[in-house]
Parts: C-alpha cells; structure tokens; sequence
C-alpha cells in the first residue's frame, strides 16, 4: 500500500517544471504576481510539448475506462479604491466506455468593473466523442456553443461609448458549431502515426443587432441568426526519427457556403537534445478566403531546460 501511495504522488507530484517556494510577504512585495506570470510561461510551453505527443495517436486502447473529470472554481471581490468581482467557474467530464469516448467541457467567467458594470460574461460548453470501429476505422463529433451575454444591442450604461455600443450590432452573441463524420487511421505504428478525419457540420451565429434589418413589406425584422452548412476535415501526422527526434504536422479545413474558407497547417520538429534539454520549433501557416492578405505565418519556439 506504501509503494502504491508513494508512486501515485510522484506521479502528481512531478511536473515539467521545477517549483518555487515563495517566502513569506511575497504577496506584498508583488513577488507573488511575478511568480503567477513564470507559472504561466511554463505551463504554456508544457501545452506545446504536450500535444505535439498526441496521446490520441494510438486510439483508445490506452485510456482510462468509466466516468471521471475535474472540476474549478474562482472568485476575487475587490472593496475599497475599487469595487470589483470576477467569478470563473470550469470543468471537464469525460465517460469512456469500451470504443466509445465522450468528453463535455464547460466555462463560465463573469466580471464587474470599478463602475459596478458587468465588463465580462461568457459562457463556453465544448464536445467531442469518438467512436471506434476497429483499430483503423472510427466516427467523430464536435461540439462548441459561445455565448458573450455583453453583447445583446442594449446599452449598458451612459459610460458606455458609442463606438462600443455601435461594434455589438455586429459582434457575436451566441456562436455554435456541431459536426460529425468518418475518421481513419492510414498508418499506426510506433514510429509513424497518421490518421485523416472529414465530415459536414452546422454552424449557428447570432449577433448582437436588435433588428436585423427589413422585410419584403417593410416590416423590421428581428431575428439576426443565420445557419448555415459547413464542412470539416483533417489530417494528424507524427513520425518519430529515433528516441530523441520526431516530427508532426497537422492540417485542418473549414469550409461552408456563406463564410470564409479557413486552412490552417502547423508542422513541428521536437528534439530531446540531453535529458535536461528539449526543444520544440514549429511553422503555422493560416489561410482565410477573401482577406486583403490571405495568409499569415508564424514560427515558434519552445525550449524547457532543467537542473
């Protein structure tokens, strides 16, 4: 039981990163803001590595079976020179079962400024499930549903400018997306992974105009939704050279009838160059249809160095 305990809290114990002690009075001092700042960083270069694994590579033969998932909770309240309140509430469910995995996510911030005006109210839900025939073939869906409560077309307050108030008419409200198809495995060996994905999906928009605009007998109209059909695919590739080196890329397509095409391909090298030192350097190349410039590019760089 001893050695069963110890190795679960090594387990939980050992991140990335090495972790700090702060001193007493750091709060004070702003040495704990600084240290937040480091942690986040870290944690972001951890992110990168992290899916560049690709732990969904080998199908669901690896994964944890039944129900389980986490959930979050924030709240700051300010009184004094400022009066202000920040909620952030989020969780993660996930229930595998066999060659069935579902995972549902969830976020929640609310915020109020020095006014005592809501500056923040989002809610964000995601899904995604899988479903897998055979160790080559499988079915998927997606899921995301957004919906900023600040943008309604009502003004706020009178210290809301009019350029502001005038963006909602055509920022988004609710904006939601469901699509489904077919998944295959083309390769699945240790050393080369590569699995292509495409299916049709719906996506429902909503902005933050009161009306619309007119009808055929000049009549306001209310409703300023619009569905349309969309389409999806994508591509994983991940090829390991030797236990130090390997490479990905991945690819993914949004297309539908009235909106954007959207393109985007990220390819990465990730070497182990010592067991303190690992690098990561990739290319993102972002294509959208009908923009001034239609694609954009950036190259990144992670490096973890540990001692």
């Amino acid at each position: 039981m001893l050695t069963g305990t110890a190795a679960i809290l090594t387990a939980l114990s050992a991140p990335a990163f090495a972790q700090t002690q702060i001193a007493t009075g750091a709060d004070a001092s702003g040495v704990s803001a600084i240290d937040d700042g480091i942690t986040d960083i870290e944690d972001n270069v951890s992110d990168s590595f992290d899916r560049a694994v690709d732990a969904d590579r080998f199908g669901p033969a690896d994964r944890r079976q039944g129900l389980f998932g986490t959930m979050s909770l924030s709240y700051s309240g300010a009184t004094g020179n400022s009066d202000t309140q920040d909620l952030a509430v989020a969780g993660r469910v996930n229930y595998n079962q066999g060659q069935f995995a579902q995972s549902v996510g969830l976020s929640v911030e609310f915020g109020e400024n020095d006014n005592g005006d809501k500056d923040q109210e989002d809610v964000n839900a995601i899904y995604d499930a899988q479903y897998y025939f055979n160790d080559s073939l499988y079915a998927f869906a997606l899921g995301r549903i957004s919906q900023n409560g600040l943008v309604d077309g009502v003004r706020d307050s009178s210290a809301q400018t009019d350029e502001d108030f005038n963006a909602e008419f055509s920022d988004l409200r609710r904006d939601a997306f469901l699509g489904f198809g077919p998944g295959y495995r083309i390769l699945n060996t240790p050393e080369t992974t590569w699995r292509v994905q495409a299916g049709v999906g719906v996506r429902y928009s909503q902005t933050g105009a009161q009306y619309a605009g007119f009808d055929e007998n000049g009549n306001t109209v209310s409703d300023s939704s619009d569905t349309e059909v969309g389409y999806i695919a994508s591509s994983r590739l991940y090829h390991r050279f030797n236990e130090n080196v390997f490479i990905t890329n991945d690819t993914d397509y949004l297309g539908s009838s009235d909106a954007d095409d959207v393109i985007t391909n990220e390819f990465g090298v990730n070497f182990r160059l010592s067991e303190q030192l690992a690098t990561r350097a990739s290319y993102t190349t972002e294509y959208q249809e009908n923009r001034t410039i239609r694609t954009d590019n950036s190259l990144g760089l992670a490096v973890v160095y540990g001692f």
